[in-house]
């Protein structure tokens, strides 16, 4: 009597196939939810872009900068946890609402344990990045390099520092595209509470491996982007993230039928 009661199990959703310029369509719808709240997602977007510059500034003036390029990549690691809130704005968007301040920085939905184990996950792939800068920095070179102009030197002009910057690069971005792949759709699908963190995991993958082209533009798109925000002063991130993270809500519902 209890089973016939029992609720069905929840299935993996089925992938939808995309074409190459979706991604396109998703900044454009991501561009569309910005300008409807324009000050909640600016008031969102400043506050990352002033610790984002915080943080940069503590690097270079304790001559520290050659790490910034290694909390950059964790910072595209962590990222997908870090749009929960315009996740949120951009479904009720959908829904027909006008999302209030307090919806956007307190998302009732992504407080719960699966939200933590996500979050873990990607910390830990950031850590792990973090471990294997300092192995690849030690296998370049045997000299410590104390201030920024040597640093500089090193990777300009020493072919040891250009090799240890490719290597860097490429291992990076096999990490980042790994993470990419797990958190992509998953950070979004989480908001439903229907499914767990391995289910969104796997979700993501699929998706991934079965749109290809069109995540692997989507990816270059938010790393550019990213990139440009930053080399306009870090005040482009008050902009180009609330964007990036309402188009990713637009990228959920276009690749996960039923969402």
């Amino acid at each position: 009597m209890d089973d016939a009661q029992s609720p069905a199990p929840v299935r993996l959703p089925d992938i939808k196939t995309i074409p190459l310029r979706a991604p396109l369509d998703w900044l454009a719808a991501g561009w569309r939810d910005f300008c409807a709240i324009p000050a909640t997602a600016s008031l969102y977007g400043l506050i990352l872009a002033a610790v984002s510059a915080g943080i940069f500034w503590l690097l270079w003036s304790t001559g520290s900068a050659s790490w910034f390029y290694v909390l950059l990549g964790g910072f595209l690691l962590v990222g997908p946890m870090l749009g929960m809130g315009l996740y949120a704005a951009s479904r009720s968007l959908a829904a027909g609402a006008k999302p209030r301040l307090i919806d956007v920085f307190w998302v009732r939905d992504a407080a719960h344990i699966e939200q933590l184990i996500l979050g873990l996950l990607l910390v830990f792939l950031y850590f792990l990045w973090t471990r294997m800068a300092q192995v690849i920095y030690a296998l370049s070179t045997w000299r410590i390099l104390r201030d920024r102009s040597d640093f500089l030197n090193f990777v300009l002009l020493d072919p040891a520092g250009q090799l240890m910057v490719l290597i860097g690069l490429a291992t990076g971005g096999f990490v980042a595209f790994c993470n990419y792949a797990l958190a992509a759709v998953a950070a979004p699908m989480l908001l439903d509470r229907r499914y767990t963190v391995f289910m969104a995991l796997a979700t993501s993958v699929r998706a991934v491996n079965r749109n290809f082209f069109p995540m692997l533009l989507w990816a270059v798109l938010i790393v550019a982007l990213t990139l440009l925000g930053i080399l306009f002063a870090f005040i482009g991130l008050a902009i180009v993230f609330p964007i990036i993270g309402m188009a990713s809500w637009h990228a959920y519902k276009a690749l996960i039928r039923g969402a």
